[in-house]
């Protein structure tokens, strides 16, 4: 017995680093595979829940790529008929050109038509951005006119002219147009100014091309009214409104924005009609028709056209295009009456 123990012994002494050396190689592979099991995420957590914004976002880009191809196509379709309307255009004219035979067909107008800008002052700056996107829409028909006028921009400075130099600086290259820091009193002579105003009592009859018409250039919502007319009564100015009244009845405000009395006047010296220029610039939604065929008494309709029947570009307001031109208080109605239908129907026009 004891030798058998004595051998027992030996061995165990033997196989014992062994033993050992293998129990900690698995020790050491069970801790690994517990830190590895311990940093995958487990299902449910580290994972934040999708917003509805997010889900939006992903939804909208899954969209974008499945259309790309039918972009792709649009495009290329685009171009195309681009390319054939540009063959069309010179097979029918002789000339190879339709621009150059237009321009040649125009003729200047020796009339003077100013924007008056020297209410900057009295103007906020979301105004004095309206302002400068209806003389940008001014410029753009004069250059397109058949018959163009001679476009002064006077009194120029201030915070128009800063929000020119910040958000239009290629204003500085425009062509056909006199931009003057200086009053139009300075350089045209009185008698040749006749500014225009619905205030004055004195209505157009028809436009003299040897005079300078003057546009009061302010945006102000009526918070001034009647002030062109005041100035111009003060320095002795001679004054004026559009034929608006006689030609025309709306049913909406009868205020027009600056680029919409330069229109006028740009269509009236080509058609010299002042009804086919009314009804060819005024907005739609303006609902103007023929005095002729406006109903209600004959006293309302003298009291419609004397409250407006020229201009009003004391309280001129901002357009987009032809076809939208409202006050901001018929918006916010407009917006409200929407509102309550829809929520979808808020936005305003």
């Amino acid at each position: 017995m004891p030798h058998f123990f004595q051998k027992h012994q030996i061995m165990s002494s033997e196989t014992l680093p062994a033993f050992v050396e293998t129990s900690n190689v698995e020790r050491t592979q069970d801790l690994s595979e517990d830190q590895e099991e311990s940093q995958k995420p487990r299902s449910g957590e580290g994972l934040e829940p999708i917003s509805k914004r997010q889900m939006k976002k992903l939804i909208k880009q899954k969209q974008w790529e499945e259309q790309r191809e039918l972009r792709k196509q649009k495009r290329k379709e685009k171009r195309k008929r681009k390319q054939l309307e540009r063959h069309c255009q010179q097979d029918s004219n002789s000339d190879g050109n339709d621009r150059k035979r237009i321009r040649r067909d125009v003729v200047h107008s020796t009339l003077r038509l100013v924007i008056d800008c020297s209410f900057d002052s009295l103007m906020v700056l979301k105004d004095i951005k309206k302002l400068h996107k209806q003389i940008q829409r001014c410029y753009a028909e004069n250059r397109r006119a058949l018959h163009p006028v001679q476009f002064y921009l006077t009194s120029h400075g201030g915070q128009l002219k800063k929000n020119m130099d910040e958000n239009d600086k290629g204003w500085v290259n425009w062509k056909d147009i006199y931009i003057k820091p200086d009053h139009y009193s300075e350089f045209i002579k009185k008698e040749d100014l006749i500014y225009l105003t619905s205030d004055s009592p004195n209505v157009l009859k028809e436009l003299d091309e040897s005079k300078a018409y003057v546009i009061g250039g302010l945006v102000d919502h009526n918070h001034h009214k009647g002030l062109t007319y005041k100035q111009a009564s003060e320095h002795g100015i001679d004054h004026a409104q559009l034929p608006l009244g006689n030609f025309v009845k709306m049913n909406s405000r009868k205020v027009l924005a600056v680029n919409h009395v330069f229109e006028i006047i740009l269509e009236y010296l080509e058609t010299r009609d002042w009804q086919e220029a009314f009804f060819t610039i005024l907005p739609q939604r303006k609902g103007a028709v023929p005095t002729d065929n406006a109903c209600g008494s004959s006293s309302h309709n003298k009291k419609s056209a004397r409250a407006g029947g020229g201009l009003d570009s004391d309280s001129s307001e901002e357009e987009n295009s032809r076809n939208e031109l409202d006050s901001p208080r018929e918006e916010e109605n407009r917006d409200k009456e929407n509102s309550t239908e829809s929520a979808m129907n808020s936005i305003p026009h």
